[in-house]
Protein backbone atom coordinates (compact mmCIF):
# COMPACT_ATOMS: atom_id res chain seq x y z
CA UNK A 1 0.00 0.00 0.00
CA UNK A 2 1.30 3.35 -1.05
CA UNK A 3 1.70 6.16 1.47
CA UNK A 4 0.33 9.63 0.26
CA UNK A 5 2.71 12.73 2.28
CA UNK A 6 0.94 16.29 2.17
CA UNK A 7 3.50 18.35 0.82
CA UNK A 8 3.55 22.21 1.27
CA UNK A 9 1.59 24.40 -1.79
CA UNK A 10 4.46 26.12 -3.24
CA UNK A 11 4.21 29.60 -2.56
CA UNK A 12 3.65 31.95 -5.72
CA UNK A 13 6.55 34.91 -5.95
CA UNK A 14 4.86 38.12 -5.66
CA UNK A 15 4.22 40.55 -8.74
CA UNK A 16 6.02 43.84 -9.73
CA UNK A 17 2.44 45.49 -8.82
CA UNK A 18 2.56 43.72 -5.61
CA UNK A 19 5.88 44.85 -4.47
CA UNK A 20 4.59 48.77 -5.52
CA UNK A 21 1.56 48.68 -3.40
CA UNK A 22 3.15 47.48 -0.56
CA UNK A 23 5.74 49.84 -0.72
CA UNK A 24 3.34 52.59 -1.00
CA UNK A 25 1.42 51.21 1.95
CA UNK A 26 4.12 50.61 4.09
CA UNK A 27 6.87 52.74 3.10
CA UNK A 28 10.44 52.30 3.83
CA UNK A 29 12.18 55.30 6.02
CA UNK A 30 15.07 55.70 2.39
CA UNK A 31 12.04 55.42 0.55
CA UNK A 32 10.63 58.18 3.01
CA UNK A 33 13.17 60.62 2.66
CA UNK A 34 13.52 59.74 -0.99
CA UNK A 35 10.00 61.09 -1.69
CA UNK A 36 10.65 64.19 0.20
CA UNK A 37 13.90 65.10 -1.89
CA UNK A 38 11.70 64.59 -5.03
CA UNK A 39 9.15 66.75 -3.79
CA UNK A 40 11.45 69.90 -3.12
CA UNK A 41 13.15 68.90 -6.00
CA UNK A 42 9.72 69.30 -7.99
CA UNK A 43 8.75 72.77 -6.17
CA UNK A 44 12.43 74.15 -6.93
CA UNK A 45 11.47 73.53 -10.70
CA UNK A 46 7.46 74.83 -11.10
CA UNK A 47 9.36 77.95 -8.90
CA UNK A 48 12.50 78.57 -11.36
CA UNK A 49 9.86 78.06 -14.43
CA UNK A 50 7.56 80.41 -12.66
CA UNK A 51 10.36 83.04 -12.26
CA UNK A 52 11.67 82.56 -16.17
CA UNK A 53 8.06 83.19 -17.23
CA UNK A 54 8.10 86.23 -15.18
CA UNK A 55 11.71 87.52 -16.07
CA UNK A 56 11.17 86.62 -19.56
CA UNK A 57 7.81 88.59 -20.27
CA UNK A 58 9.53 90.75 -21.92
CA UNK A 59 11.31 88.48 -24.43
CA UNK A 60 9.04 88.58 -27.05
CA UNK A 61 8.37 91.61 -27.29
CA UNK A 62 9.58 93.47 -30.77
CA UNK A 63 12.44 96.78 -30.45
CA UNK A 64 9.96 99.17 -31.01
CA UNK A 65 7.58 98.17 -28.14
CA UNK A 66 10.59 97.44 -26.00
CA UNK A 67 11.48 101.16 -26.58
CA UNK A 68 7.87 102.61 -26.30
CA UNK A 69 8.17 100.74 -22.44
CA UNK A 70 11.14 102.18 -21.71
CA UNK A 71 9.76 105.77 -22.37
CA UNK A 72 7.09 104.77 -20.39
CA UNK A 73 9.17 104.35 -17.94
CA UNK A 74 11.17 107.40 -18.43
CA UNK A 75 7.88 109.29 -18.52
CA UNK A 76 6.50 107.91 -15.33
CA UNK A 77 9.87 108.86 -13.59
CA UNK A 78 10.01 112.21 -14.97
CA UNK A 79 6.96 113.32 -13.56
CA UNK A 80 7.58 111.28 -10.04
CA UNK A 81 10.66 113.53 -10.02
CA UNK A 82 8.58 116.91 -11.14
CA UNK A 83 6.34 116.24 -8.71
CA UNK A 84 8.76 114.97 -5.59
CA UNK A 85 10.32 118.71 -6.51
CA UNK A 86 7.08 120.28 -6.05
CA UNK A 87 6.31 119.08 -2.48
CA UNK A 88 9.83 119.91 -1.35
CA UNK A 89 9.00 123.25 -2.86
CA UNK A 90 6.08 123.63 -0.84
CA UNK A 91 7.68 122.32 2.02
CA UNK A 92 10.26 124.39 1.85
CA UNK A 93 7.67 127.79 1.36
CA UNK A 94 5.67 126.49 4.66
CA UNK A 95 9.34 126.21 6.79
CA UNK A 96 9.69 129.52 5.69
CA UNK A 97 6.24 130.84 6.53
CA UNK A 98 6.24 129.75 10.21
CA UNK A 99 9.69 130.83 10.85
CA UNK A 100 8.97 134.46 8.88
CA UNK A 101 5.89 134.43 11.53
CA UNK A 102 7.45 133.00 14.13
CA UNK A 103 10.26 135.64 13.53
CA UNK A 104 7.69 138.32 13.33
CA UNK A 105 5.30 137.14 16.69
CA UNK A 106 9.08 136.91 18.41
CA UNK A 107 9.53 140.61 17.12
CA UNK A 108 6.18 141.99 18.03
CA UNK A 109 6.63 140.40 21.57
CA UNK A 110 9.70 142.55 22.84
CA UNK A 111 8.07 145.81 20.97
CA UNK A 112 5.14 144.74 23.44
CA UNK A 113 7.63 144.11 26.72
CA UNK A 114 9.74 147.26 25.72
CA UNK A 115 6.31 149.32 25.44
CA UNK A 116 5.11 147.97 28.60
CA UNK A 117 8.36 148.83 30.45
CA UNK A 118 8.51 152.11 29.10
CA UNK A 119 4.71 152.71 30.02
CA UNK A 120 5.32 151.40 33.71
CA UNK A 121 3.42 148.58 33.77
CA UNK A 122 5.36 145.82 34.69
CA UNK A 123 7.71 145.36 37.39
CA UNK A 124 11.42 145.22 35.86
CA UNK A 125 14.98 143.91 37.20
CA UNK A 126 18.63 145.18 36.26
CA UNK A 127 21.69 147.71 37.47
CA UNK A 128 20.88 151.09 38.34
CA UNK A 129 22.04 153.46 40.64
CA UNK A 130 20.00 154.62 43.96
CA UNK A 131 19.62 158.22 44.39
CA UNK A 132 18.90 159.60 47.98
CA UNK A 133 18.10 163.38 48.47
CA UNK A 134 17.77 164.64 52.48
CA UNK A 135 16.23 167.91 52.74
CA UNK A 136 18.46 168.50 55.91
CA UNK A 137 16.01 171.09 56.45
CA UNK A 138 15.34 172.49 53.43
CA UNK A 139 12.77 171.85 51.43
CA UNK A 140 13.39 169.99 47.88
CA UNK A 141 12.66 172.22 44.78
CA UNK A 142 9.95 171.17 42.13
CA UNK A 143 11.83 172.41 39.56
CA UNK A 144 15.10 170.85 40.84
CA UNK A 145 13.11 166.98 41.00
CA UNK A 146 11.57 167.98 37.42
CA UNK A 147 15.31 168.40 36.24
CA UNK A 148 16.82 165.13 37.84
CA UNK A 149 14.14 163.48 36.02
CA UNK A 150 14.81 164.66 32.65
CA UNK A 151 18.97 164.31 33.06
CA UNK A 152 18.24 160.62 34.30
CA UNK A 153 16.03 160.13 30.93
CA UNK A 154 18.55 161.66 28.76
CA UNK A 155 21.27 159.83 30.55
CA UNK A 156 19.68 156.52 29.87
CA UNK A 157 17.22 155.74 32.70
CA UNK A 158 15.07 152.89 31.36
CA UNK A 159 12.74 152.70 34.59
CA UNK A 160 12.34 155.19 37.55
CA UNK A 161 10.54 154.64 40.91
CA UNK A 162 10.55 157.33 44.04
CA UNK A 163 10.70 155.74 47.58
CA UNK A 164 9.57 152.18 46.20
CA UNK A 165 5.86 153.31 45.72
CA UNK A 166 5.14 155.20 42.45
CA UNK A 167 6.80 154.48 39.21
CA UNK A 168 7.76 157.67 37.50
CA UNK A 169 6.39 157.60 33.45
CA UNK A 170 6.26 160.11 30.36
CA UNK A 171 2.80 161.56 32.15
CA UNK A 172 3.98 161.68 35.98
CA UNK A 173 3.25 164.96 37.16
CA UNK A 174 5.39 166.42 40.19
CA UNK A 175 3.52 169.03 42.75
CA UNK A 176 4.27 170.80 46.03
CA UNK A 177 3.12 169.79 48.87
CA UNK A 178 2.61 170.14 52.85
CA UNK A 179 5.62 168.46 54.69
CA UNK A 180 6.41 166.72 50.90
CA UNK A 181 5.82 166.61 47.43
CA UNK A 182 2.93 165.24 45.26
CA UNK A 183 4.02 162.19 42.51
CA UNK A 184 1.16 161.80 40.42
CA UNK A 185 -1.27 162.14 43.51
CA UNK A 186 0.77 160.20 45.98
CA UNK A 187 2.19 162.14 48.94
CA UNK A 188 6.31 161.89 49.47
CA UNK A 189 8.05 162.89 52.49
CA UNK A 190 12.02 162.82 52.82
CA UNK A 191 14.12 161.01 52.23
CA UNK A 192 13.49 161.13 48.49
CA UNK A 193 14.75 157.66 47.37
CA UNK A 194 14.50 157.30 43.16
CA UNK A 195 15.58 153.88 41.94
CA UNK A 196 16.50 154.17 38.41
CA UNK A 197 17.47 151.04 35.93
CA UNK A 198 20.10 151.55 33.49
CA UNK A 199 23.38 152.50 32.92
CA UNK A 200 24.86 153.10 36.54
CA UNK A 201 27.80 154.84 35.28
CA UNK A 202 25.83 156.82 32.64
CA UNK A 203 23.16 157.35 35.31
CA UNK A 204 25.55 158.35 37.94
CA UNK A 205 27.26 160.98 34.95
CA UNK A 206 23.95 162.62 34.83
CA UNK A 207 23.39 163.41 38.43
CA UNK A 208 27.27 164.26 38.93
CA UNK A 209 27.93 166.81 35.96
CA UNK A 210 29.10 170.73 36.57
CA UNK A 211 25.75 172.09 37.39
CA UNK A 212 23.48 169.06 37.12
CA UNK A 213 20.98 167.76 39.93
CA UNK A 214 23.21 166.72 42.30
CA UNK A 215 24.90 170.34 42.45
CA UNK A 216 21.54 172.00 42.55
CA UNK A 217 20.25 170.07 45.28
CA UNK A 218 23.12 170.97 47.55
CA UNK A 219 22.83 174.80 46.41
CA UNK A 220 19.25 174.50 47.43
CA UNK A 221 20.46 172.88 51.05
CA UNK A 222 19.80 169.39 50.49
CA UNK A 223 22.15 166.56 50.92
CA UNK A 224 22.39 164.39 48.09
CA UNK A 225 23.69 160.30 48.11
CA UNK A 226 24.70 158.24 44.58
CA UNK A 227 25.02 154.29 44.99
CA UNK A 228 25.74 152.13 41.72
CA UNK A 229 24.20 148.89 41.84
CA UNK A 230 24.58 146.00 39.89
CA UNK A 231 21.20 144.86 40.43
CA UNK A 232 18.31 146.44 41.11
CA UNK A 233 14.44 145.67 41.34
CA UNK A 234 11.58 148.17 40.94
CA UNK A 235 8.31 146.69 41.40
CA UNK A 236 5.73 149.49 41.39
CA UNK A 237 3.95 149.94 38.32
CA UNK A 238 0.79 152.20 36.49
CA UNK A 239 -2.08 151.18 34.58
CA UNK A 240 -2.70 152.33 31.43
CA UNK A 241 -4.96 154.73 31.33
CA UNK A 242 -7.80 154.74 28.38
CA UNK A 243 -7.87 157.03 25.51
CA UNK A 244 -11.14 159.28 25.49
CA UNK A 245 -10.95 160.30 21.95
CA UNK A 246 -7.97 158.39 20.21
CA UNK A 247 -8.97 154.90 18.43
CA UNK A 248 -5.93 152.93 16.25
CA UNK A 249 -6.36 153.73 12.23
CA UNK A 250 -6.77 150.14 10.80
CA UNK A 251 -6.46 151.89 7.60
CA UNK A 252 -2.52 151.01 7.46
Amino acid sequence: MTETRNRPEQETPPTGRDRLLSALRRPSRAQAVVAVLLAVVGFSAVTQVRATEVDNSYAGLREQDLIDVLNGLAGATQRAQTELARLESTRRDLQTSTDNRQAALAQAQERADTLAIMAGQVPVTGPGIRVTVDEAGAPVNVDTVLDTIEELRAAGAEAMQFNGKVRVVAQTAVEPAVGGLYVDGHLLTAPYVIDVIGDPHNLAGGMTFPSGPRQQFEQDGQSVSIRQLQSLDIQSTVDAPAPDFAQPDTSQ
